[in-house]
């Protein structure tokens, strides 16, 4: 028996929302359909998709490989079924568009992928840049639009911004870490564990603000602009990491595997926004560019 669509939802939505009753709310059906079908997919596949935990269900590593296939899968059933039944005139013309390196490969790619399906008449050139100096581009006209993280630095009186995605910090752990088995981490039991540091978008400025503000002392034991470097290091035992949870993948380039916890205390939440110059009229290409990327990180 091959398996369904409806199935394939239903798995991403739970590995999205962590828990089954999740998972039906948001694709309004019963707990019973959405456990049914997760069953069902799994005898179908001959694996376990996920570990049952007391605080929901987390993705096996088999899980974890299946979810960028299924993700897939639904992508070209969404863009086939927009090609059918789209009759639009086809969007034509360039995008100058900027990125910064936290987003590139966490927020933008499904979404770009997606637009360039679509829209394959747009000639689009990217540039990766830190936040700032694509604020620069976009204020000269030298950009259209920008995914970037939001922040307090942003000149809003010169440019518009739509939040696209919006995630909470939370705590990466080693397997076996005795804060692993806590049920309330306070930023407090962060005292004298080394941390890896992210250098990127402003992580590391808001990880010491915050610990800070807590009283916690700071001890960092590696810093690095690569997130993968940020996973291998966590797995191995060199360090914790307190990182926003859109960029968290529960294994290493290595296959070792991580495990990311909430942390009780008022976390910052990182705002991932599609940002322009404010007054400029935005071209078809820009508008459904924002559209899509949009629709895919909902």
């Amino acid at each position: 028996m091959a398996f369904t669509i409806k199935q394939l939802r239903c798995f991403v939505a739970i590995s999205e929302e962590g828990t089954v009753s999740g998972a039906a709310q948001t694709l309004a059906l019963s707990q019973s359909a959405v456990s049914g079908a997760l069953k069902e997919l799994e005898a179908d596949l001959g694996i376990g998709l996920f570990t049952r935990r007391s605080r929901g269900l987390e993705l096996t590593r088999e899980g974890h490989v299946f979810l960028r296939h299924a993700t897939g899968i639904l992508t070209s059933v969404s863009t086939a079924r927009q090609a059918v039944v789209d009759d639009r005139s086809q969007i034509s013309g360039s995008l100058a568009l900027g990125v910064t390196s936290l987003v590139a490969g966490y927020v933008l790619s499904d979404g770009l992928a997606r637009f360039r399906r679509r829209n394959p008449a747009v000639s689009i050139s990217a540039v990766e840049d830190d936040g700032d100096y694509l604020e620069h581009l976009l204020i000269g006209g030298e950009l259209d639009v920008a995914v970037v993280v939001m922040s307090e630095k942003r000149d809003l009186d010169a440019l518009q911004a739509d939040i696209i995605a919006v995630s909470p910090y939370r705590l990466w752990l080693p397997i076996g870490h005795p804060l692993e088995r806590e049920e309330n981490i306070s930023l407090r039991s962060l005292d004298g564990e080394p941390l890896i540091m992210l250098t990127v978008d402003e992580i590391e400025e808001a990880t010491v603000r915050l610990l800070r503000a807590f009283g916690t002392p700071v001890r960092v034991a590696f810093r690095t602009r690569s997130v993968e470097a940020v996973r291998s290091l966590v797995a191995s035992g060199a360090g914790v990491a307190l990182l926003p949870d859109l960029i968290y993948r529960p294994w290493s380039l290595e296959g070792d595997r991580i495990v990311s916890r909430d942390v009780a205390g008022a976390l910052p939440i990182i705002r991932v926004g599609a940002v322009w110059r404010k007054g400029m009229a935005l071209s078809p290409a820009v508008r459904e560019f924002v559209a899509t990327i949009q629709g895919t990180s909902r």
